[in-house]
């Protein structure tokens, strides 16, 4: 064992010094928070070096602006695309198929989920199959889609839903799984039967990782719209990336591109905020 410092070696300057030299620096601390300043800090720099790095190598590298074009091309191209109304029409496009296919996705599967967690037998008779569909990709569902529901809003619509929902669900169950059965016997003991125990106990127990869940599955979402999109759409940002690759339009690929993950993060951060904010407790 190490030798016990009397309170005046303890006050000693030099041992100040050793004693800090051994505790780790803010940006190494395990699972602990970081000043707020060095956290926006952090943000920026993820932001920002990719885009200093984009500006050095398309101003003096020499690359054919055709395969990579620069920030300033990319930002007069969204400037072209809002002026016309292009931009805004593509983007509404896509919002509206991502949020309603997502919405119903998660409507379903979010009881669904729950359910499958709480109850061993529906588990049983639903995550087989669940896991199954899991790992066949959406996208091989397009045709099958065309067939049955046309070239119109349904299928793209559908194949969100098909996209996201199933790992939705096992994404609720697993949440739902690892509530504390002290919890559940505890209500029990006071007095609550299964559905008050599930409605008012397990329910709002799970809604931050349902939350998270939710803005995890978000992003598939956003990918499947582009494969969507590619269903006869007549607008939409996955359209115009497709369109502008078959035309060398990079600078308007790369807006396409740009706004896709400005509302995905956006999106992200809302989910974040909320879960902050509304539900404190859940990060203690």
């Amino acid at each position: 064992m190490p030798p016990k410092l009397k309170n005046n070696d303890r006050d000693n300057p030099s041992n100040r010094r050793d004693r800090s030299a051994l505790r780790p620096s803010v940006f190494w601390r395990l699972a602990e928070d970081i000043p707020q300043s060095l956290n926006w800090t952090l943000m920026g720099i993820s932001i920002g070096l990719p885009l200093i790095l984009w500006w050095g190598v398309t101003t003096f590298g020499s690359i054919d602006p055709k395969f990579l074009p620069s920030p300033s091309a990319v930002i007069i191209a969204a400037k072209r695309l809002w002026e016309t109304g292009e931009l805004q029409q593509d983007t509404i496009a896509s919002l509206w198929r991502v949020g309603v296919g997502f919405s119903l996705s998660a409507a379903i599967a979010i009881p669904v989920g729950v359910l499958m967690g709480s109850f061993r037998s529906i588990r049983a008779l639903l995550e087989p199959l669940f896991g199954l569909m899991r790992y066949m990709p959406a996208p091989a569902f397009i045709p099958l889609l065309i067939l049955y529901q046309g070239i119109g809003e349904e299928p793209k619509i559908t194949l969100i839903f098909i996209g996201t929902f199933f790992f939705n669900a096992l994404m609720v169950m697993d949440t739902v799984k690892f509530v504390s059965k002290d919890l559940i016997e505890a209500t029990y003991i006071l007095g609550g039967n299964r559905i008050q125990t599930l409605l008012m106990v397990i329910f709002p127990h799970v809604i931050p990782g349902i939350l998270d869940a939710c803005r995890i599955n978000l992003a598939a979402a956003w990918q499947l719209v582009i494969v969507a999109e590619l269903i006869a759409a007549t607008e939409g940002l996955g359209r115009r990336i497709s369109v502008s690759g078959r035309f060398l339009k990079t600078d308007e690929i790369f807006v396409g591109i740009i706004v896709i993950g400005a509302i995905g993060l956006a999106l992200d951060l809302l989910f974040q905020y909320i879960i902050r904010v509304f539900f404190k407790w859940s990060n203690k």
